[in-house]
């Protein structure tokens, strides 16, 4: 398969605080970053932080030898396990909630992102192979049930899951039929639809689970990338990791403190913390069919069902998990981890995280911020190019933005008799407002106050007149929907919003080795590329 694309149109990067909803945190983290390194260990775009953070990592060989043997079931014939095996190899590590059809786009990003900078370190003379984290522990199933795709016109449709009740971990959840003809129908004609239902149904066959499903689906979509998968409900991973739950357990009036101490530093400097800390909270859960919050009360550990001194607990290290803040930790006492890949929300995770870290493991990695993009085709930049805007012009609500192509489309002669109105009343009414200002001040308000009110039902002519023109000529409406649709769907992002699928359907199944080869590790901004 070949992606079809335009060497008309330039890619371009848009700086992450021009984006709607981007936290203070990770617009410091990104390009101020002398502001938030209290709070992380060290500044990812150093390239010596990557060998100062592999220095660190005091991995014993026989952790290395019963890791790689628990990887050895999901990730048969991998090159990078056989590396992985070898002293010294680091991991660069991110990681996704197992969502239906392998959930938002940014989860293919992520992974790019990992096996780019393990390629990199490699090369560099740090040898390392990329991880991705399957979280399957997690047990919000309304959180991964659902997926977004498009057809051929950018229009959206929502594919669910069937409703089932769940409070176990969803990478356990099973399905005797997945929904993947409503995805085939919701593809349209995008040109490879049929192949990329092709390899949703090998994957998700009958009875399958979510975390099973999920991870032999990016096992073939990107089987280029060379990753290594960890379940950590997989048995001999829950061994290797129950001594550091124990150990957790023994900590939590510790850690607890430490937590609410660092998210007061959080707060002090102007930030917020990402995962609230409640009063009663152990930072673990207890996994026995479901998954339960263990609370902290009165020197004790409370569940649902029973009561835990702290012995009690600690010797249930098999059955222990960890919640958001705790988990990451967990993961690299697992793995030689030189680099973590997140996204905003994890990089914030992390600025909290970085005590329990110190407290637990005496290191911390490389907090590497993923890859971000989104992808136009020839149509949508066209579009673009043809009103003069850019994405972060689309970044809005899409009335606003349609209005802004619309004025586009407005005959020259009207929009020039309209800006000369406009230009007219702004002097006459400033020149009145200054003749009144020598007559009677409270006169001068009032001339202002009535201006601005006749400018006001100018401009609003002005749009009624450019929305008229939209809905005129239809071409010009349906390229509108469509380009927004695309861009910034239900005002979300579209890596946020959209599953792969539709990419894959649109450009076909090479696009991740398309864009593991457009990487750009370098730039920190998120990026506008046209496939």
């Amino acid at each position: 398969l070949h992606l079809r694309t335009t060497n008309t149109m330039e890619s371009s990067c848009v700086r992450h605080t021009l984006i709607p909803a981007t936290s203070k945190l990770f617009g410091d983290y990104l390009y101020d970053f002398q502001r938030v390194e209290k709070f992380f260990p060290c500044y990812f775009g150093e390239p010596e932080a990557f060998r100062d953070a592999a220095r660190r990592v005091n991995f014993p060989e026989s952790r290395r030898a019963d890791l790689v043997a628990a990887l050895r079931e999901n990730n048969q014939g991998s090159p990078a396990l056989e590396r992985l095996a070898r002293p010294g190899t680091m991991a660069v590590v991110t990681g996704q909630q197992v969502g239906l059809f392998s959930g938002p786009v940014y989860t293919i990003l992520k992974a790019i992102t990992a096996a780019k900078l393990a390629r990199q370190l490699s090369e560099s003379g740090i040898p390392a192979v990329a991880v991705f984290w399957l979280a399957t522990e997690d047990h919000d199933l309304a959180e991964v049930d659902h997926v977004w795709v498009f057809d051929q016109e950018a229009t959206p449709s929502k594919i669910s899951l069937p409703s089932k009740p769940n409070g176990g971990p969803v990478g356990d959840v099973s399905f005797a039929e997945w929904p993947v003809a409503e995805v085939r129908a919701a593809l349209g004609s995008l040109p490879f639809a049929d192949e990329v239902i092709a390899r949703l149904s090998a994957a998700y066959q009958p009875g399958a689970t979510l975390g099973s499903a999920f991870r032999d689906f990016l096992k073939d979509i990107l089987h280029e990338l060379d990753l290594l998968y960890v379940d950590p409900l997989t048995p001999a991973i829950r061994d290797i990791a129950a001594p550091f739950l124990s150990r957790a357990v023994s900590e939590v009036p510790e850690l607890l403190s430490l937590l609410r101490e660092r998210n007061a530093q959080l707060a002090e400097a102007g930030y917020h913390a990402q995962v609230h800390i409640e009063d009663d909270s152990s930072l673990l859960f207890v996994i026995n069919g479901r998954r339960s919050a263990v609370r902290w009360k009165d020197r004790q550990f409370v569940t649902r069902d029973r009561t835990y001194t702290t012995a009690e607990l600690a010797a249930l290290g098999r059955s222990l998990s960890p919640n958001a803040l705790l988990r990451p930790v967990m993961q690299d006492y697992l793995l030689p981890t030189v680099a973590y890949v997140g996204g905003p929300a994890e990089i914030a995770y992390m600025a909290q995280a970085q005590v329990l870290y110190e407290r637990l493991l005496g290191r911390m990695p490389v907090i590497y911020p993923r890859m971000s993009m989104t992808l136009l085709d020839e149509r949508a930049a066209k579009v673009l190019d043809k009103y003069g805007m850019r994405v972060t012009d689309l970044l809005d609500n899409h009335e606003h933005a349609k209005s802004r192509m619309a004025a586009k489309l407005v005959p020259p002669g009207l929009a020039e008799e309209f800006a000369g109105v406009r230009s007219g009343l702004v002097r006459s009414i400033d020149r009145l407002g200054g003749d009144l200002a020598g007559f009677d001040a409270t006169l001068n308000a009032a001339a202002k106050k009535s201006g601005a009110k006749i400018l006001y039902q100018i401009d609003k002519l002005a749009r009624k007149t450019a929305n008229e023109t939209m809905r005129r000529n239809e071409r010009a409406g349906r390229d509108a929907s469509y380009v927004l649709n695309l861009v910034y769907p239900e005002r979300h992002l579209q890596e946020r919003f959209y599953s792969i699928l539709p990419f894959l359907a649109k450009s076909g199944l090479d696009l991740p080795k398309f864009l593991m080869d457009q990487a750009q590790l370098t730039c920190p901004d998120h990026l506008v590329r046209i496939v």
